[in-house]
């Protein structure tokens, strides 16, 4: 049986920067400067990070809205 937990889907860096709206110039010199998440290598030429880590980072950015 498949498991559809959020945790266990990854994604490449064109989909973090269509997420996020930022360049990869940027996402990586984030990543250095350890204001984003760090990516998991699965080989030498394929990076990839955590679904669930990039939504999280996207709602600590994002301000609670004013139910007015």
């Amino acid at each position: 049986m498949k498991s559809n937990n959020i945790e266990q889907i990854t994604i490449r860096i064109s989909d973090v920067v269509k997420m996020t709206s930022l360049s990869k110039s940027t996402i990586w010199r984030w990543v250095k400067e350890g204001k984003f998440p760090k990516p998991s290598k699965y080989t030498s030429t394929i990076t990839v990070w955590r679904y669930d880590e990039i939504l999280s980072w996207i709602d600590s950015k994002i301000p609670p809205s004013d139910n007015v």
